[in-house]
C-alpha cells in the first residue's frame, strides 16, 4: 500500500519538528540537537577525510598521531555522548514525572495489529470502550497506561508526545497534552510482527466543553440499545462477527478484536489506514486480508454484495 490515512494527517514539516503540547516540545528540541550534532560530526569526518587524502603532509601526520586518535576517537565521542544521554533524558523527564491521580486517565492497549483504548473514571472503571482512536481536551494534559496484550508495541504521536514501549505484564504511563484542535497521526514505534507496518492511531483534539459532551454522549451510548437493526444486525450475527467484536446493547460480546460500539463515528478503519465510509467498510469487512496481509480478520468473501452492505449500513449506525 502507497500510502495510509496516518500518513495523510502527518503532512508537512515532519511532526516531529511540529510539536502541538509542551510534551513534544522537548522531544522537537532533542531532534534539533542531535540532528545539529549530526551536522557537525558529518563536517569534521569529511574535514579529516580531506586531509588525508589531500591535505600537507605534516597536517597528515598530525591527524594520524596517537595523541589526536586518543582525543577525537575516544575521549570526544565519550564525553559528547555521555553529556547527550543525560541531558536528554532530563528534558524528557516531564514526559513521567510527577503523576497523579488528578489527571485524566486512559488505557492504551496494543494489540495484533491494533490499539484498544479505554476512558477511565477516578477508580479506574472503563466509562467508554474504543479503539485506534483517542479523544483529548484541548489544554489539559492526559496520562496513559500503556499496556501489551502479546508482544512489545510502542506507542507514538509525535505531535504530542515521545514513544513509550508498550510491554506485556508491565504498565507503562505517558504524558500526552494537546494545545490545538486538530487530527494528529501516530503509530506503533517498535516492530511487532506480521503488518506492523500499518498499525496507526488518530488522536483527535477537542475544545474542553466539546471533549466534554463526546465523552459524555459515548458514556451514554454504552448503556443504550444499539441502534439500528434488521438484515444488517442479523448478517452481523449470523456470520460469527459477534464471537470477535462487542457492540453494546446487543448480544455481541467478543473481545478478539476491536470494540464496535462506536464504529459508525471514527475516522478510520484498519488500525488507521483507511477512511472510514460505507465503501471501505464494505472492502474491509469482505477481503481485510487483501488490505492488510496477516492481519487476525478473516476476509468474508463467501458474503454476497448485498450483505456485505447490509453489514456496513449497519455499523455506519454505530455511533
Amino acid at each position: 500500500m502507497e500510502s495510509t490515512m496516518i500518513e495523510a494527517l502527518w503532512g508537512w514539516p515532519p511532526p516531529v519538528f511540529d510539536p502541538a503540547g509542551p510534551y513534544a516540545e522537548s522531544v522537537t528540541t532533542l531532534a534539533w540537537v542531535l540532528l545539529g550534532m549530526g551536522v557537525a560530526v558529518t563536517a569534521i569526518v569529511v574535514a579529516a577525510l580531506w586531509v588525508a587524502l589531500r591535505g600537507p603532509d605534516a597536517l597528515k601526520r598530525k591527524l594520524g598521531g596517537e595523541r589526536t586518535v586518543w582525543i577525537g576517537g575516544v575521549a570526544f565521542p565519550g564525553v559528547v555522548l555521555t553529556a547527550l544521554l543525560v541531558w536528554g533524558l532530563a528534558l524528557t523527564a516531564s514526559l513521567t514525572a510527577d503523576i497523579t491521580g488528578d489527571e485524566m486517565r486512559v488505557r492504551v492497549t496494543g494489540e495484533m495489529w491494533w490499539f484498544r483504548v479505554e476512558y477511565l473514571d477516578d477508580d479506574g472503571n472503563v466509562l467508554v470502550a474504543d479503539a485506534n482512536e483517542l479523544h483529548l481536551p484541548v489544554g489539559e494534559p492526559v496520562v496513559l497506561e500503556l499496556q501489551s496484550a502479546d508482544v512489545i508495541h510502542s506507542f507514538w504521536v509525535p505531535h504530542l508526545s515521545g514513544k513509550k514501549d508498550m510491554i506485556p505484564g508491565r504498565t507503562t504511563l505517558l504524558r500526552v497534552q494537546a494545545d490545538r484542535p486538530g487530527r494528529f497521526g501516530g503509530v506503533c514505534a517498535e516492530y511487532c510482527g506480521g503488518p506492523h507496518a500499518l498499525m496507526g492511531f488518530v488522536a483527535i483534539a477537542h475544545g474542553q466543553d466539546d471533549f466534554r459532551q463526546w465523552l459524555a454522549g459515548k458514556a451514554r451510548r454504552q448503556a443504550a440499545s444499539a441502534p439500528g437493526g434488521g438484515a444488517g444486525r442479523r448478517q452481523f450475527m449470523d456470520s460469527g462477527c459477534a464471537a470477535c467484536h462487542r457492540v453494546a446493547g446487543t448480544p455481541a460480546n467478543g473481545l478478539a478484536g476491536p470494540d464496535l460500539t462506536h464504529v459508525g463515528s471514527r475516522q478510520t478503519l484498519g488500525a488507521g489506514i483507511l477512511p472510514n465510509n460505507r465503501g471501505t467498510l464494505i472492502g474491509w469487512i469482505g477481503d481485510s486480508q487483501s488490505i492488510k496481509p496477516g492481519n487476525r480478520m478473516p476476509s468474508y468473501d463467501m458474503l454476497s454484495a448485498e450483505e456485505l452492505e447490509d453489514i456496513a449500513i449497519w455499523l455506519e449506525q454505530q455511533k
